[in-house]
């Protein structure tokens, strides 16, 4: 039986990045945004429009009906212990039941949980902002790998818990186009990273799912699109996890260029360091002697199992 990776938060810490930029930004432009419209200047009269390109319709932003609402939003977002922001969400919920800030305080709150990798709360308040607004990637995406990261072989709910993080994962992807909330003001640059970055946390959590039911071929697959897609800022876990799945597929050539991939970019003295130490020497034995006969070469170790 393989040897099984702690839980390492990289995932994590990439998908805090993601959501703390978007939501520090959208709660940003709240204050300017209260009780006001989006509008587009109407075009000078006599302008020539019909060989410019329309401009893009400017995407809504969650606004406050009354000052009452902004104000009680406000002193529910400044709390910074998790349970008294999701009891403040709660709370803000009940009062303002129509509200289009109730999501943005649940998503605040799920990232909270996040930072002190709670990820049961993470899942059980990323399910009420999904509730809220089933196409907003974040809390899809969040909520998908959270559940996979605490779900064990032995869970008895393994299967329906697999089934929903697939779904929210792929819907997550689906959506993140369409159903990503930026607020005006954001660049392009910081909204293609976080796009990319979440982006690579689905695809890492369906390749774990698929890994993990030992469909090794859709792993691989999935695992891989990870990595392409966060190349500026190189995962080793994901490398790890493509390195095991690739030899599980007795691809061990690919195997072995992912193990050192892996051993390059995990930090010195790190678990992610010396399992893909440990994955580099079970591969390279395995070429060598390969190489050196035409018989099979005797059974090895399976590889490490990271999880």
């Amino acid at each position: 039986m393989g040897m099984r990776l702690p839980s390492l938060p990289v995932k994590g810490q990439l998908m805090k990045l993601a959501t703390a930029m978007l939501l520090v930004c959208l709660i940003s432009t709240l204050g300017m945004a209260q009780g006001t419209a989006t509008k587009t200047p109407a075009p000078a009269q006599g302008t020539q429009t019909s060989a410019a390109a329309p401009a893009p319709a400017a995407q809504h932003q969650p606004q406050a009906k009354s000052k009452e609402e902004f104000d009680a939003y406000n002193q529910a977002a400044a709390k910074t212990d998790p349970a008294q922001l999701e009891a403040a969400a709660d709370e803000f919920a009940q009062k303002f039941p129509n509200s289009e800030l109730k999501e943005l305080l649940y998503v605040r709150a799920m990232t909270s949980y996040q930072q002190q990798n709670n990820s049961a709360k993470v899942v059980a308040v990323g399910r009420k902002a999904i509730a809220l607004n089933p196409t907003n990637p974040v809390p899809l995406v969040a909520v998908a790998s959270a559940l996979v990261m605490d779900t064990r072989e032995s869970d008895l709910d393994r299967d329906s818990r697999y089934a929903e993080a697939s779904k929210d994962a792929q819907a997550g992807l689906d959506n993140i186009d369409t159903g990503l909330e930026v607020p005006p003001g954001v660049s392009e640059a910081q909204i293609a990273a976080a796009k990319a970055n979440l982006r690579s946390i689905a695809y890492d959590t369906l390749g774990v799912i698929a890994m993990n039911k030992k469909d090794y071929a859709a792993a691989e697959q999935n695992f891989q699109r990870a990595a392409d897609l966060m190349k500026d800022q190189p995962d080793a876990v994901v490398y790890i996890r493509l390195s095991v799945v690739q030899d599980n597929e007795k691809k061990y050539t690919e195997a072995l260029d992912s193990a050192n991939k892996a051993a390059q970019y995990a930090p010195e003295g790190s678990a992610e360091k010396n399992l893909a130490k440990q994955q580099q020497a079970r591969l390279q034995k395995l070429i060598a002697e390969q190489s050196g006969s035409t018989t099979p070469p005797p059974p090895q170790p399976q590889p490490p199992t990271p999880h």
